[in-house]
This record gives C-alpha cells, structure tokens and sequence, in this order.
C-alpha cells in the first residue's frame, strides 16, 4: 500500500505536482460529475483551476447545463484521471459560488481568445451553425477592440469542497491500492483503505 498520511491535501499537491511533470496535456483535466434535483447524472471534462485546503475551483458559463444542475443540487463529484502515473483520485462533496474577485482575478488571467469565447458562447443552449458562433466572436472581439475584456455577469467558479478523497493507484493483478479520507465531525480527516 502507499505511504500513509493524515493531510490528503498535502497528497493530492504531491500527486499534482507528479502529474504535471508526467502528463503532456492538462493534468488539471478533471471529470466533474452533477446531478439534477430528481437525480439524473450528468458528466463532462472541465479543468482545475485551483485547488487547496479550502477545496478545488472550476470555472463556468453560469448560463450551462452544468451550472444550473449545480445551483439547483450543489453537491458534486470529480475525477481525476493519469494515464502515465497509472493512479486516479476521487472526490466528492459539497460545492458553492467562488467570490466575484476571484471569479476576477482568474478570468483576467485568460487569453484574450478565451475571454471573448465566453462572451460570445451561450453555453449548452442550441447552436445553428459554427458561422453564427464565430460571427459573435468577431463582434465581441470589434466590440472590446484597443481595452481589457471584462469579466461576463454569467461567467463566473465554483469551489467543491471535499468530504471524501480517495487515491487510487494501480497495482498488478487488479489487487489496487485504495486510500479514502472522510472528513469527520468536527473537520478532522479519517484515514483508511478500500479493497479493490
């Protein structure tokens, strides 16, 4: 089994670190999985855009599927994946709006291309054409032409806050390791291991 450690923040960084120095695109790629209030699952790719011992941020359209799924049922679930490193890490918990400063703060840090993309995208709503969606590119772009592109008001992060972590390595044979933190009463971490 892997080393033992009682801070899966402080794993999940090692293990980051690992896999941005192993993976050659978007280690930060992650599953995030939401559910409808009835209970109807959905899943997409998006990317970690920071993580810490307050939790793990994703930005979005607040506009999209995803967004109202999560304002509606704001309980969430990620994955990680890395093929190189041969391990996976869960994690699954509570999730609630990022502040407009960060929200800020990151959306400025975009590439340009980027930040006149979510202008222009209504995202998950009905798309005629690709012309269309390029066309209000450009005019965003000839609108925001010589300045700053400011942040959308419907364009805005998350932060899931972890109750559970679990790591997964991979070991011959199918007999995988499987370490799971669960958050206990009072916010402490209990450690233990999972058959495979």
């Amino acid at each position: 089994m892997s080393q033992s450690a009682t801070d899966p923040f402080a794993l999940f960084d090692s293990w980051y670190r690992e896999a941005e120095a192993a993976e050659t695109v978007n280690p930060g790629a992650m599953t995030l999985a939401t559910a409808t209030p009835d209970g109807r699952p959905s899943a997409r790719m998006v990317l970690l855009k920071g993580h810490s011992a307050g939790g793990f941020d994703f930005y979005t359209n607040l506009n999209s599927d995803k967004a109202g799924e999560l304002d509606a049922n704001p309980r969430a679930a990620l994955c990680f994946y890395w093929k190189s490193l041969a391990r996976q890490v869960r994690v699954e918990g509570p999730v609630s709006r990022l502040s407009d400063d960060l929200a800020d703060a990151y959306f400025a840090s975009r590439a340009r291309g980027s930040q006149v993309g979510a202008w222009a995208s209504e995202q998950s709503r009905p798309l005629q054409s690709r012309d269309i969606l390029e066309q209000r590119a450009a005019e965003y772009e000839a609108n925001f032409a010589g300045g700053d592109v400011p942040r959308p008001p419907f364009w805005s992060g998350y932060r899931l806050v972890p109750e559970r972590i679990e790591f997964w390595t991979e070991r011959p044979d199918r007999l995988h390791d499987r370490q799971l933190f669960e958050r206990a009463s009072g916010g402490a971490w209990r450690e233990r291991w999972l058959n495979p």
